[in-house]
């Protein structure tokens, strides 16, 4: 007995003429839109196990923001529905950040009756399996490596990590600083405690003492409630401080206070609170150099960092790539159900090739882009979209803030600048992308 209840939504009534005839074939019921417009009446009404969703639905609109936006809008009202993408080859890259958004899989137009037929079949499958979490858990631990410099971190952290020192981390965009924080966390006598991130560059400066420190109701117009900062959620275990150096000089004296005397006073409110943490603080930029520039203050330096512990770019971790790249291809083959296990001689060449001035991260994103696209047990070069040293490193060693601009630059390059997908491609938030492009004139 045919089982499983598929809505397609597609404006191409030849397309719908032909799935009305194919899917009763293999399903117990279907239904076809033509039109988003009625979409969430219609999966309120039939209750669908998978959607099959067109990219685009204006003949004058190829964006396939559309097909995102809906994939985004299913997800948040019904979770356990499985979306299967329908794209036109062009629109590859759309589906591939439709999957990042939950979608389940994406069909290319003009499909293959047998490979479309799979595909919802293995969504159905998978929505039946209600508990089931809709990403993978990743390990917590660090991947080490063997590079002497990774090594000597290792040891570091093993020494530190029982204490409440405070701990810089510095190193370029994508290294992994927050996920050491995290490890350091983890290793600490605090673990059982909450471990509260912050990217300090992305609060605005009159949030900063609000979102740190709290506020009491009525302290300001919005104050409809009392608010615990970060600090006062943090108390017991770990405050991580990312982006540190984005933080303004004037405020810079305020989180000196805090840190002086372990105390916090919410924004509308007299009354001291006090916090135990553990502080890490991360950042890209040289706060030595700052310091003498005037734009940090020393003050604060020297109390952030008691220990300084700078992870090394990718570029300096050769032997690291493969074991890493290998790593995030048994990841993302088990989240997108992908046959591929292995990498080919020709990929690892690119890879190993390859400047990565986005460093793991971009490392992390290519593997995962790769592995949607792959065919196959074994991923191949054309599935990674890099080009044989297309940013080999060759030259003198950059400092922090000359590599950040020119990742920024690069990327800004690569997705003809568009700020979201130049943020989302960073790992940034959009304030901070606003504040780095403003610093380095961009």
């Amino acid at each position: 007995m045919n089982k499983g209840k598929i809505l397609v939504v597609d404006d191409n009534q030849g397309i719908r003429s032909a799935l009305k005839i194919l899917l009763p074939l293999h399903f117990s019921q279907v239904e076809l839109i033509a039109s988003p417009s009625t979409l969430v009446s219609t999966m309120e009404r039939f209750r669908p196990d998978v959607v099959l969703l067109d990219m685009n639905f204006y003949t004058d609109i190829n964006t396939g923001n559309e097909g995102l936006y809906w994939t985004g809008e299913i997800k948040k009202m019904y979770p356990e529905v499985r979306i299967v993408l329908f794209t036109a080859y062009a629109d590859i890259a759309l589906a591939v950040e439709g999957m990042k958004r939950g979608a389940f899989d994406f069909i290319v137009k003009p499909w293959d009756n047998d490979k479309l037929i799979a595909t919802l079949k293995a969504a159905y499958e998978a929505s039946l399996k209600k508990g089931r979490s809709a990403g993978i858990e990743t390990s917590s631990d660090m991947y080490w490596g063997t590079t002497p410099s990774m090594v000597q971190i290792s040891r570091t952290v093993g020494k530190i990590a029982s204490t409440d020192a405070t701990v810089l981390i510095t190193g370029e965009n994508g290294t992994g600083k927050d996920l050491l924080a995290r490890e350091i966390h983890l290793r600490s006598n605090r673990k059982s405690a909450p471990m509260v991130c912050v990217d300090a560059g992305a609060i605005t400066e009159t949030l900063f003492e609000s979102e740190l420190f709290g506020h009491v109701k009525g302290a300001f117009t919005d104050a409809h409630t009392d608010h615990i900062g970060k600090f006062e959620q943090a108390d017991g275990g770990t405050l991580f401080l990312d982006e540190i150096g984005n933080i303004p000089l004037h405020l810079q004296a305020k989180l000196l206070r805090v840190l002086q005397n372990r105390s916090v006073i919410r924004v509308g409110s007299g009354k001291q609170i006090p916090v135990d943490i553990r502080l890490i603080c991360a950042t890209n930029m040289n706060l030595g150099k700052m310091v003498s520039e005037g734009r940090f203050r020393e003050d604060l330096y020297y109390r952030i960092n008691t220990m300084t512990i700078e992870l090394p770019p990718l570029r300096e971790r050769i032997a690291d790539i493969v074991p890493l790249a290998e790593r995030f291809l048994k990841e993302y083959a088990e989240k997108y159900r992908r046959d591929v296990t292995s990498i080919s001689e020709e990929a690892v060449t690119l890879l190993t090739s390859h400047l990565w001035s986005g460093n793991i991260r971009e490392l992390r994103n290519t593997m995962e882009k790769a592995v949607i696209l792959s065919e196959g047990t074994i991923l191949k070069s054309e599935d990674l979209s890099l080009e044989m040293n297309d940013r080999v490193y060759a030259g003198p060693k950059q400092t922090l803030e000359e590599a950040e601009e020119k990742a920024i630059r690069d990327t800004m390059l690569r997705c003809n600048g568009n700020l979201t997908i130049v943020a989302r491609e960073l790992g940034i938030s959009r304030p901070t992308l606003y504040s780095k492009l403003k610093k380095y004139n961009i």
